[in-house]
This record gives structure tokens, sequence and C-alpha cells, in this order.
């Protein structure tokens, strides 16, 4: 009769348990402090080949965070703090320029890529640079490799080219044409050319020229050229020859273009890949690698499918629908318009490779944190720094206790963040801060921070963007 008694009560100790786990996690404080430190060693290697045996082959690519680059680049490069604050800068440029380019347009026309003045003074890459992860791919035959930026929100693919006439500092030496036997430059009035938004002429040659959010730009000319990935060689792919580059990345030759319009490696390959392509970035925990990888056999089976969005203002981005936002298990209270791509192309929800911190229309950021706030009362508040106002003195803590943050997107999927994914270090001295902020406009960005260790996958064939299963 004792133990008949207890059976209750130990079934609601099991469900207690079980949605404690729903609605809190652990964030083990100095196991992520820990992982803000850079390792002094470094191996090259970065590519592979993948297949599935079935005659189809995936294309898989290291990725490496920025930092990885920037030891040995400047003295500070090893001091978090530093790091972090540059990042930051990087980060409000970069959003600033995103918001730029759809507002640009006005109504329902393109935005505007034109850049006023291209003769402005060369500027610090790590001052201005937006680049955050990079992979190393061969440029020309034979292959010299380059380290690149990739970027989910452009769709120019485009290296240093000699004669530089202006080009900013790069780890490997600037690639040189009259060294390639497969360069071949593309005439004014080639099909390629004309796919170009900013398309010029010079001598009979295609040039371009584009203009990123941050005030770093390329101007050249356009060139089928190929590209080499380990043992998997694509010719004749458009590149920008660069010979007037402004700012950028630390180290980068130039940039891997993967967003939505046709000009982008995706875009370019079609069918090649299946307008496919999945990514897992791996930031802080600087001792590991994160993954980029092409083909349709690429893509994970057991993912959150969500339909992508497309907004004819701005091809190159990838919108998905979002419904809300949860704390602790709780939906938010925010209305679901607030996330809405309207007919006119305002607002949205757009994911970015190259935002590190998710921005949110006002409206939203505000209840979001409020309702986080609400939950973590018990921890200890630090005042806010840089662009987040929601902080705690985490100092002398080895674990602590949070609610978990999630996405609600639209047709019923919910990805549930790691800790680590929302809750940042900013010092080595134990400071962390909700790593959201508020948008300038009614622009959603879910940015870089927050797919940490997520795989993301595109399926542009047939409109779907994916969340995990796997994790890196």
């Amino acid at each position: 009769m004792v133990m008949a008694s207890l059976q209750p009560l130990v079934v609601v100790a099991v469900v207690a348990a079980v949605l404690l786990h729903l609605f809190f996690q652990h964030l083990k404080v100095g196991e992520v402090i820990e992982s803000t430190k850079i390792p002094n060693e470094y191996h090259e290697e970065v590519v592979s080949e993948n297949s599935d045996g079935g005659g189809e082959k995936k294309w898989k690519l290291k990725l490496l965070h920025r930092d990885k680059l920037s030891v040995g680049v400047s003295s500070s490069s090893t001091n978090y703090h530093h790091r972090f604050n540059q990042r930051i800068q990087r980060d409000v440029k970069r959003v600033a320029g995103l918001i730029r380019r759809l507002t640009s347009g006005g109504g329902g026309g393109k935005a505007s890529y034109e850049v006023a003045d291209f003769g402005s003074d060369v500027v610090s890459g790590m001052e201005q640079g937006s680049g955050e992860y990079f992979v190393r791919i061969g440029v020309g035959s034979p292959p010299r490799n380059q380290y690149m930026v990739i970027d989910s929100g452009s769709d120019i693919v485009w290296v240093q080219c000699q004669p530089c006439n202006q080009c900013y500092r790069q780890s490997d030496p600037v690639f040189d044409p009259s060294n390639s036997a497969s360069f071949t430059g593309v005439s004014c009035s080639s099909a390629v050319c004309d796919r170009l938004e900013n398309a010029g002429c010079h001598a009979g040659r295609c040039r371009y020229e584009v203009l990123y959010g941050d005030g770093s730009y390329t101007k050249g000319t356009l060139a089928l050229e190929t590209l080499t990935f380990g043992p998997t060689t694509v010719r004749n792919v458009a590149i920008g020859c660069g010979h007037r580059n402004q700012g950028m990345f630390v180290g980068a030759a130039g940039l891997l273009g993967l967003g939505g319009g046709s000009m982008s490696f995706v875009g370019q390959l079609g069918g090649q890949t299946g307008d496919a392509f999945t990514y897992c970035l791996v930031s802080r925990g600087t001792r590991s690698t994160g993954s980029l990888e092409f083909g349709w056999v690429a893509l994970p089976v057991g993912a959150a499918w969500v339909p992508l969005l497309r907004n004819p203002r701005a091809q190159s981005f990838y919108y998905i629908g979002l419904a809300g936002l949860g704390v602790g298990g709780m939906r938010v209270p925010i209305p679901e318009d607030v996330f809405r791509l309207t007919e006119l192309g305002d607002g949205g929800v757009v994911m970015d490779s190259g935002t590190a911190v998710t921005r949110l229309p006002m409206a939203a950021y505000v209840a979001f944190r409020d309702a986080f706030i609400t939950q973590t009362a018990s921890l200890p508040r630090s005042s806010g720094v840089s662009i987040f106002d929601t902080c705690y003195d985490l100092n002398g803590f080895v674990s602590v206790r949070v609610p978990t943050v999630s996405f609600y997107f639209s047709g019923g999927p919910i990805l549930t963040l790691p800790a680590r994914n929302f809750l940042i270090p900013v010092n080595e001295m134990g400071t962390f801060c909700f790593a959201f902020a508020a948008s300038a406009s009614g622009l959603s960005i879910i940015g870089n921070i927050q797919q940490e260790g997520i795989q993301i996958s595109f399926d542009g064939a047939n409109g779907f963007v994916g969340f995990g299963p796997n994790v890196c």
C-alpha cells in the first residue's frame, strides 16, 4: 500500500524533470570562457570531397572563423575583449548596409549598389571588414590556394587580382591571371555580363563593381575561371577579378557569394549541385572547424524544414517565415505580423551568415528581452555592453541555469537554441550578455551567433531552409 501510494509521486517527479529539461538548460560558464582562447597551433588542411557512392557527389570544405586567420596579424588578436569589440563594430556596419540595400531601391525596384566614390583611401581590413567565415579554395590553372569569405547575402564571386591598383592586405600572394591557363576575359556583349546588376564596359571587356554594407568595395573585370575544391575542379565560373578593392577581410583574397541570385556560386552551378548547400558554423570554440558542403546529397535527413521566401527587391537574401519567439518553453506574446514579409518587400526575416547578432524589430525585441529578464531574475546583473542592454556578471560561476530560447517558425517547426548561442561572453572576466539586439527597421536578421553549432541547409530547388538534425 505504501509503494502504491508513492507511484503518483514518482510520476509527478518524472514529469517535472522532463518539463524542467524542456524549459531550462545549463550554461557551462567556465567552459565557454575557456573556448574564447585561440590555440597557437593551426593546420592548413581545409578541403575534402565525399561521394555517396551512387554517382552523385558532394563537395565539402572546412570552414574557419576569421579569428583563426587573425592569429599573428596583430598583437591584439589574441585578446578576446578586443576581438569581441571588433566583431560588434563590423556587425553594426553590416546590418546598416543590409538595411540600406533594401531601402535604397525604393518602392518595388531593385536595390542600388552604385558606389559614389571609388577613389577613397584604403582602410584596414580589421577595422572595415565584415567577413566572419572563410574557406580555402584553388583559383586558376594551376590552382593557387586562396582564403575566401563566404557570404549568404552576396552573389558575386571575386578575388583580388594583379595588376592591383588598390588592394588590402591578404595572407596569400595576390592572384595573377597571367599565370593561369584557364583565365578567360568576358566581353561586354556576353550573356554573363548582362546578368550583372552594375555592369560596365572598358576596352571591350565586361567590368563590375560591388559596394558592401560596411563601406568596403571591389571593382574590376569579369572573367571565367576554374575553381578547385580539393580533388574537384569546377570550370568556367564567372568571377570578378578585382583591381581596386577597399577594406574587406583579414587575410582573405576575396569572397565566395552564396546568395540566391543567378551570379552566386550556387546559382552558377545550378543543376550540378541541385541548387543546394549546407553549412555548420563554429566560432568561439576555435579549436575545431565548421563545414561547407555543396550538392543535393549533402542535405540531411531529419532536418526541420522551413519554407524559403523570396523578396523581389532583394533576390540575394534568404527569407524565412518566423511566427514567434519563446522563452522557458512559453511563447512570448508578439503579433506574427511583426515578422511578416510584405508584398512591397518590407520587413521579413533573413538568414545571414555575415551578420553576427540576431536583430529583431523593436517591439518584438523588448517583449522577448523582458521575458528573458523575468526568468533570469536570480542571476546577478551587469551593465550593458556595446549593443547589448541585458548583461550578467557570471564571474566565479561554473554553471548557471537559464531558460530555453526558441524560434517558432511558420508551419510548426520550433528551434530551441543551445544556451551558448544566446548568452555569450563579452570579456574574459565572466560578463555575459543576451545576444540579441533591436533592429533600426522592420527587418529581422537571424545572425551567425544563433546559427553556431547547428547544421543549416538550403534547398533552393524545392524552396526550403533546414535546421539540424546534425550539430558541429
